[in-house]
């Protein structure tokens, strides 16, 4: 899950790995301007998908561009974890 996989806000060094079933905090770092911060995220399809392109920086406000690429989590959706 550490693995640097938005190209507008990522992963970069994960405080803690995955805590509580699929749950993680992480350090994302906006490539538009740099800013970091730490926050939660759930690793799932939907999260990959849907909310880390929708993520906005709380910096620069920006998200992802269009073509962001989303990884696979590390466990697929149907496994119970």
């Amino acid at each position: 899950m550490c693995a640097k996989w938005w190209k507008e806000l990522k992963y970069e060094n994960c405080t803690n790995h995955i805590t509580i079933q699929r749950d993680f905090r992480a350090i994302y770092e906006c490539e538009h301007c740099g800013h970091r911060h730490e926050a939660s995220g759930y690793d799932d399809s939907h999260f990959h998908q849907t909310v880390i392109p929708d993520m906005k920086c709380p910096q620069c406000d920006q998200t992802a561009s269009a073509d962001y690429r989303p990884l696979a989590p590390k466990y697929s959706d149907d496994t119970t974890v």
